[in-house]
């Protein structure tokens, strides 16, 4: 097996990231694809944000021991969330506010 390619990981990094923001928007994702009886269920959404945040969580894990910069496409506040790995109602709720001109578009 070829040795993994840092813009690969890169790109993984930020499919990760768009996912989980996806689904923090209640945007469209795969999950919806993979079990689409559960849309109606009151807990779906809940479902679907925690899919995601263990995906970039994988990510940037693998990033973290094949030692290499996750942290430049996150703010500082995001990259603190994902170091501490809880996902709480804070990340939820702050994930989009930061101090650039990059606005959240709901």
């Amino acid at each position: 097996m070829g040795q993994l390619s840092a813009d690969y990981l890169m790109t993984k990094l930020s499919e990760a990231k768009n996912h989980f923001e996806r689904a923090l928007d209640c945007k469209h994702t795969d999950f919806d694809d993979l079990y689409p009886y559960m849309i109606e269920h009151p807990q779906f959404f809940w479902y679907k944000r925690y899919v995601a945040w263990s995906e970039l969580l994988t990510i940037v894990k693998l990033s973290s021991e094949l030692e290499m910069d996750w942290r430049d496409q996150f703010t500082e506040k995001q990259a603190e969330y994902i170091t501490s790995r809880v996902m709480s109602s804070r990340v939820l709720d702050e994930w989009f506010e930061t101090n650039d001109s990059k606005e959240h578009v709901g």
